[in-house]
Parts: structure tokens; sequence; C-alpha cells
């Protein structure tokens, strides 16, 4: 055989192998990746890695304020409830009741937390507000049922579950409101497309990002420096649907917003290197409803409330204000962002 010949084939042989290996690679990646993301228990992971995967340094005392206030929250009288889900899945609650409720509060939490430590620096103010709260355990975490989590994609059908529950027990003279941080702000905003009960009212969604597949790829491309694209991709939209139903990319709050009725208030830090701002800006110019926003310079992954309480909380008073107090065909249109 000539040798020119030799040598192409050489190289094809090269190519064809350098290929192979990134594939094998692009895989095994992704489905590490996915494991991590959705499944109950975490895969064991090297020293650090939550931290990197957050992309940034999480301010000692925020962590500290956050897990005083979770104990708290945790030790409080509560109502444990259960319900079984749209799949049969068996999915907790817990209820904190005002004195004088105004108003219901549905909290879903987000990624790897829990119900007491998202909502704990911030119980207290719905107290004091008039909200009774039901603190929703999400799917494949803590007490609720199911081995995966799904990034708001199936828990959406959770949220409208709850909603359901919330008005048969409470009545439908009492407005509700779907709130949630981070993954269970997404998943509020996706659930704003399905069919609620009339008193679900408004939505609060802080820090919450535009698609499961959307977030894969920032959190890859600029927390773990991994290009996320092509089989990696790909590959983890495959895995997504196997374990959900759905893809990563088939869902996003951006096309769930443009459809809903219902008003929304957000928020956000600028600073946050988890889920980034312009998704929530994404999201805001997204959403058909009457929509309030609140950009808190500075605050990183779920710290708005923290670095500006008390701006949080006239915001959100004013929010629940003009809703309430407006005819039920208002849109409050001439309101805007802050």
């Amino acid at each position: 055989m000539d040798e020119k010949y030799k040598k192409q084939l050489r190289f094809l042989g090269l190519t064809a192998g350098a290929a192979a290996v990134s594939a094998v690679s692009s895989y095994m990646t992704a489905n590490y990746m996915m494991r991590v993301a959705l499944d109950r228990n975490v895969p064991k992971a090297p020293k650090g890695v939550e931290r990197i995967i957050a992309g940034g340094k999480i301010e000692r005392d925020f962590l500290e304020a956050m897990e005083k206030a979770s104990e708290k929250l945790a030790a409080e009288d509560s109502e444990t409830v259960k319900i079984s889900a749209h799949d049969g899945i068996t999915v907790v609650g817990h209820i904190v009741r005002a004195d004088r409720p105004k108003r219901i509060l549905i909290a879903m939490h987000g990624w790897r937390s829990s119900w007491h430590r998202d909502f704990g620096l911030i119980s207290d103010f719905f107290r004091d507000s008039g909200c009774t709260v039901l603190y929703a355990e999400q799917r494949g975490q803590g007490e609720s049922g199911g081995e995966s989590m799904g990034f708001g994609l199936t828990e959406r059908y959770d949220c409208r579950d709850w909603a359901n529950y919330v008005a048969e027990r409470f009545g439908k003279n009492i407005p509700i409101y779907l709130c949630g941080v981070s993954m269970g702000a997404a998943t509020v905003m996706m659930a704003s497309e399905l069919d609620m009960p009339e008193n679900v009212s408004g939505i609060l969604a802080d820090c919450g990002f535009t698609s499961p597949d959307e977030i894969w790829r920032h959190v890859m491309n600029n927390n773990m420096h991994i290009h996320y694209s092509g089989l990696m991709e790909a590959v983890a939209n495959e895995i997504c649907r196997k374990k959900t139903e759905f893809g990563g990319s088939d869902i996003s709050t951006v096309d769930a917003l443009k459809k809903t009725g219902i008003p929304v208030f957000f928020a956000h830090g600028t600073d946050d290197t988890f889920v980034p701002v312009t998704m929530t800006y994404e999201n805001y110019k997204a959403c058909a409803a009457p929509k309030k926003l609140l950009i808190v310079p500075g605050a990183d992954h779920g710290m708005s409330y923290y670095v500006e309480k008390e701006n949080y909380e006239r915001a959100l008073r004013e929010f629940w204000d003009e809703i309430e107090s407006s005819p039920a065909d208002s849109h409050w249109s001439r309101y805007g962002e802050w």
C-alpha cells in the first residue's frame, strides 16, 4: 500500500478514536450531571462541587442567618398535610396559619433545599402580613415521594394540585398566591399557564430560571467550565425525558408566562451567580399579565430579601394591596417595574 494512503488511514483512525473518546466523555458527563440535577439520592461528588455549581462564595453572615431562621420555622406549630399528586406520588406540605388570614400562599422551595430553609427568613413577614402559608415539600426531596426531581417540569402539576387542595379546603373567597424561590420560582411560573382555581390571584417568583436546559447550560458553561452543547445537551435532555417525561428544553417559563393572566411579582439580585438576573429580565419581558419587578443590587442567589428587607416588604405589600383592592376585571396595567 502506498505510504500516502497509510498515513491517511492512520489519521482517520486517530480522528475516529478521538471522536469516540469525546462521545463517551460527553455521555458520561451528561449522565453524571443529570443524576446530580434530578435524582433524590445524589451521587458521591468531589469536595466543594456544590460551591462550584453555585458559581460563587455565599456570605457567611447570610448562611448563619438562614440557618437560624430555618430552625425557627421548622420548630413552629404547623399542620402537616399530604395529597396524592397528578401521577399518584404522595407530596407533603406544612400549613402555618396567620391569626387573621387575608390570603394564602403556596410556597415552593428550591433545588436540594427545604421549605423551612428557603422561606425561614421571610416567614415572620408572611405571618405578620396576614398570610397563612402552605409550605410544600417538592417531589424527590424531603418527606415527599418520588425518586426524581423535575426542575419544575413535573412540579408545576404538583403546584396546581396544591392550589386545588387549598381552594377546596379554605374556599374560593380568599386570595391564593403561588410563591417560589429558585427552582420553586420556575415551578410556579411554569404552572401559571395551567388551569387554576379562580381565586389564584398572583405569583411571587424570586430568582427563577427560564428552563431546565438553560440553567444547566449556564451552570456547565460558566460555573463548571464544561462546554454544554451538541451531544452532551442531547444526552442530558433524553435522560431528563426518561425521568420526567419532558426534555429540559420542552417547557419554559417564558412560554408559560406569554399565556398567563395571573399577575406576577418578580424579584432577583444583580449578583446572582447561580441563576443569572438576565433570566428574570427575560421572564418579565415575556409575561403577558400585570407584573412588577424588584431588582436588588449586590444580592446573590436567594438573597434579595436579606439584602433589602424593607424594600422587599414594601414592594410585596404594594403588590398584594393593588391586587386585592382592584376590581376583578382590573389589570392595573398602569403599574410597571419599580
